[in-house]
């Protein structure tokens, strides 16, 4: 499976975003300052200066971990906060692109250590490359789509940055070096010479950043494209500050760096951003002058003609939706799970919905404020999923949030905008997410919302008034096969299917074992189960799913397995994904893919690997 990062690369020049210390120390935070910090004392900041490069068209958006190395960071009384401080810069980042929902690409930042290697240092390189280690698993364990190695100007410690990324992950890669105005490092190698070195110890993009504004940067540029490699980026700074008023100042203008946009564009670069004293009116700048001849590519997101409103179908018509038919019928049902937008914005949502329906997805499962944090209406999701991409949805509906009014009233315009698909939830608790003063409703548990739902079945309301005709919701129910106490899980389990749910979701789980030990306990299931998958990214990935999840469990030799994988976690989890399917496919009548870190490609090549048979029968 290639990487969606160098497919996108290859269709033409992707736009970085700008400097992240430049619109921090605009923003009134000191140079002094440990900027990598901010992730946890001042996320909001941080987070604001993501929006807005992303806001101005940036298609990648660097981590605020530039620095967050055990070296730097001891320089602030912090090397024991690696872990946190990397984990949660990426987590920054990612709520920055769900808020915006723009399909913006997560870079893990990795700078330089900020000591000199033995011998002229005292740090060993074997030391340097341990720490590298460090940083980069705990930005692989926040979910970052790739790695950006910058400003190294001592090519022996970005040799130990690029061996240690390699050694972990296979996610792509880009290292970054910084030249002097001669075009040459600190130790006088020549770009072409590094260009080459760097792609030979693993690295997919090569290029230069700071140090030097954009004429010499091009230089640098069209010296390594003599060497053969296939892609480099240029992230100059914007010239050189100087000091005014006691503050650095950079004078390269937006004007400038468009210009030069032009001519990176034309030396075939694949990769362009910038650096020191860039803001984002440069990125916005650049993004105009790439539109000329390379408008920002988005994944084709096909949407139904504007048409008339139906008429209203008439009384009693309505009949099963697609995913009862398919249950009734016996086929194997295959969904993926999609969390909604934070923000307004839909549109990441829609073009992986789009990517999942062209593989073959039969529906899309839509979360309910999943962890109490607050995110666009399921409902609202589910409507644009149908009327722009013709995708039938099952939305979860959680007693949290509701009372019975509420949701008796929201169910009724569901049904009446086609939506009727619904998995009945309790909810997680709001003190578990970002509002825990809000106040849970819960007048009603998931048993009680799958009575509620038969009852209108029936053309009734809750309280017995007529609804004026039966509706037709087909009515999903949760189940825990790993739960710590199966009878207890048994005995919810009965009242939900005594309640009148139609089919079953579980949680995920990682092995066929944990399934069939439930299903001995409980002897056939009377209603359809569909099984839920969450592959695993990488062998940290899997120790927090099972350790700080709750309702996860992860067997031993799963996590063993992922732990020997190394840097090849995601081919790994995928491939113990295929297998649990195939293992559990006489026990269950369809699979629901949870995709982490919003990884749809991975997602879509599950589901094109679980249809092949079908197609090929």
């Amino acid at each position: 499976m290639k990487s969606p990062f160098l497919v996108r690369l290859d269709s033409g020049p992707l736009l970085a975003d700008g400097g992240m210390g430049t619109m921090l120390y605009a923003l009134g935070i000191p140079y002094q300052r440990c900027f990598d910090e901010l992730n946890l004392s001042q996320p909001e900041l941080v987070q604001r200066v993501h929006r807005e490069y992303i806001a101005a068209g940036a298609e990648l958006i660097e981590t605020n971990t530039f620095g967050a190395n055990r070296f730097k960071l001891a320089t602030h009384g912090l090397d024991r906060r690696v872990r946190d401080i990397n984990l949660r810069g990426v987590k920054v980042a990612r709520e920055a692109r769900e808020v915006t929902g723009e399909p913006v690409f997560l870079a893990g930042a990795v700078g330089p250590i900020g000591r000199p290697l033995a011998p002229v240092g005292t740090v060993s390189p074997a030391q340097a490359r341990e720490a590298f280690q460090e940083q980069i698993e705990a930005l692989l364990e926040g979910g970052a789509d790739l790695l950006i190695l910058e400003t190294f100007s001592d090519l022996a410690e970005l040799r130990e940055a690029v061996c240690a990324a390699r050694s972990v992950t296979d996610l792509p890669l880009v290292a970054q070096v910084t030249f002097t105005e001669e075009g040459q490092t600190v130790a006088g190698e020549d770009p072409a010479e590094v260009a080459r070195l760097l792609v030979e110890l693993g690295a997919d993009v090569v290029g230069v950043n700071c140090g030097v504004g954009p004429q010499a940067a091009l230089d640098v540029v069209e010296r390594m494209r003599s060497s053969g490699v296939p892609r480099i980026s240029a992230l100059p700074n914007a010239g050189f500050p100087a000091r005014v008023e006691g503050r650095y100042v950079y004078v390269t203008t937006p004007e400038y760096f468009a210009e030069y946009a032009r001519r990176f564009r034309q030396a075939g670069l694949a990769l362009l951003g910038g650096c020191c004293g860039t803001t984002p009116a440069h990125i916005r700048a650049m993004r105009a002058a790439l539109d000329e001849t390379h408008p920002r590519p988005h994944t084709a997101v096909v949407v139904q003609a504007p048409r008339p409103a139906p008429e209203p179908a008439p009384a009693g018509t309505e009949g099963p939706t697609g995913l009862a038919r398919r249950l009734a019928a016996g086929e194997f049902v295959v969904s993926v799970e999609l969390d909604p937008p934070k923000g307004l914005n839909p549109g990441r949502i829609l073009e992986g919905a789009a990517l999942l329906r062209d593989a073959g997805v039969d529906c899309i499962n839509i979360g309910d404020s999943p962890m109490a944090r607050v995110r666009m209406s399921a409902l609202a999701l589910a409507l644009l999923l149908k009327e722009r991409l013709g995708l039938e949805s099952i939305i979860h509906f959680t007693t949290r949030d509701r009372n019975l009014m509420a949701l008796q009233s929201e169910l009724l315009g569901a049904h009446a905008l086609g939506i009727r698909n619904v998995l009945a939830l309790t909810g997680d608790p709001p003190a578990v997410g970002n509002y825990p003063h809000a106040t849970g409703v819960w007048d009603v548990d998931s048993a009680g919302l799958v009575s509620i739902l038969k009852r209108m079945n029936q053309g009734l309301d809750w309280a017995g008034n007529s609804i004026g005709r039966a509706a037709a919701f087909t009515v999903g129910c949760a189940l825990n096969p790993t739960a710590e106490d199966p009878r207890r899980e048994l005995e919810r389990f009965k009242r939900k299917v005594d309640a009148g749910a139609d089919f079953a979701m579980s949680q995920p789980i990682y092995a066929l074992d944990q399934l069939l030990r439930f299903l001995d306990l409980s002897g056939p299931l009377p209603i359809p189960l569909i099984l839920g998958i969450m592959p695993l990214q990488s062998y940290k990935h899997a120790e927090f799913l099972h350790h700080e999840l709750p309702g996860v469990t992860i067997p031993a030799d799963v996590r063993e397995r992922m732990r020997q994988a190394g840097e090849h976690g995601l081919e790994e989890g995928a491939a113990q994904a295929r297998e649990l399917l195939e293992a559990a496919r006489p026990y269950v009548q369809g699979v629901y893919i949870m995709p982490s870190f919003h990884r749809y490609e991975m997602a879509a090549e599950l589901v094109r690997s679980l249809r092949a048979p079908a197609a090929a029968s």
